[in-house]
């Protein structure tokens, strides 16, 4: 039995991959410190003995025997790490400089749950992990940003200096049961907008894209990660190449959920990407890796969800 640490455990993707660690018989330490996960989140398998959760702040250390991290704690919504810049500096760059210390330590295998916002606003598409990025370090985004690059470039340097056993992946627009209604993500965003029958916003013209991965699809390609040749570090992007404008997916909802919601268009944010989708060549040949559910079928599973969670029949 792995003895294994997920932090931000108790978020979305954290949960989900607790989950899936479990159920394979591992004894998973699961840390949060509840800033945007919650406890619900983990209510459907909370009695699994081998759980353990952690009320803890990744920004101070914690001492553990474990055999792997994955470092999944970090604000991941605009509207979160936005509104608290400074914690999400802490928790990226304090965060990650602990993590890779227990690793060491533990002589652990770590894994960094980086994001497809190091590349920025792309001025190539679909981006691969060679691209260097178009990032704006001074703007409101880039404590997200910026944070996560120092963490991929500390995760190196650890790699360089002790050979660390790190893993890197960039993670790309992930949706699915488990997301916070309030988080302030497009899909989710869309579907609680549509099932409450508010006007769905769009922010910009709507010509905007994004690619958007099942969050079962996506935990796969996270273990697959960490469980992969010790030599392979990444960065590896982990994300649907389907791309998809916000227009279209905005009418995809609407028609799925049956709603009378209105789009209307809001000024677009600062500094938001026009284009993101993902290269994968290199999930596929190094992780046997890519997505399977296409964005019809997740969209259902997370409708369903959303009606439940929102008690709503419509």
């Amino acid at each position: 039995m792995k003895k294994i640490l997920v932090t931000g455990g108790a978020g979305f993707l954290g949960s989900h991959l607790c989950e899936k660690l479990l159920n394979r018989g591992d004894k998973v330490y699961c840390l949060d410190n509840l800033y945007t996960g919650s406890l619900n989140n983990l209510e459907s398998f909370k009695s699994n003995a081998n759980l353990e959760f952690i009320n803890h702040d990744i920004i101070n250390p914690v001492d553990l025997k474990v055999d792997e991290i994955y470092n999944l704690a970090c604000p991941a919504s605009p509207v979160h790490y936005q509104a608290k810049a400074i914690e999400t500096w802490k928790t990226s760059v304090f965060g990650i400089y602990n993590m890779l210390e227990l690793a060491r330590k533990n002589d652990a295998r770590i894994l960094q749950a980086s994001t497809s916002e190091v590349y920025g606003d792309p001025e190539v598409n679909p981006q691969k992990e060679e691209y260097r990025g178009n990032v704006n370090p001074i703007g409101p985004r880039a404590c997200y940003d910026e944070g996560k690059r120092a963490a991929e470039s500390l995760c190196f340097d650890y790699f360089r200096k002790y050979n660390t056993k790190i893993k890197v992946i960039r993670i790309f627009n992930t949706y699915g049961p488990r997301m916070n209604k309030e988080d302030g993500r497009v899909v989710s965003n869309f579907i609680v907008q549509a099932l409450t029958g508010a006007d769905i916003t769009i922010y910009g013209d709507g010509t905007q894209t994004r690619s958007f991965c099942y969050v079962a699809d996506l935990i796969n390609g996270i273990v697959a990660m960490m469980d992969s040749d010790v030599n392979f570090q990444g960065p590896v992007n982990l994300g649907n190449p389907f791309e998809f404008t916000m227009l279209e997916l905005a009418k995809k909802v609407v028609v799925k959920v049956g709603s009378s919601s209105k789009i209307i268009f809001r000024d677009l944010p600062v500094d938001d990407p026009l284009q993101r989708k993902p290269l994968i060549d290199l999930a596929k040949k190094k992780l046997k890796w890519e997505s399977r559910i296409q964005l019809e079928e997740g969209l259902e599973y997370t409708i369903t969800y959303f009606r439940s969670l929102l008690d709503v029949n419509r």
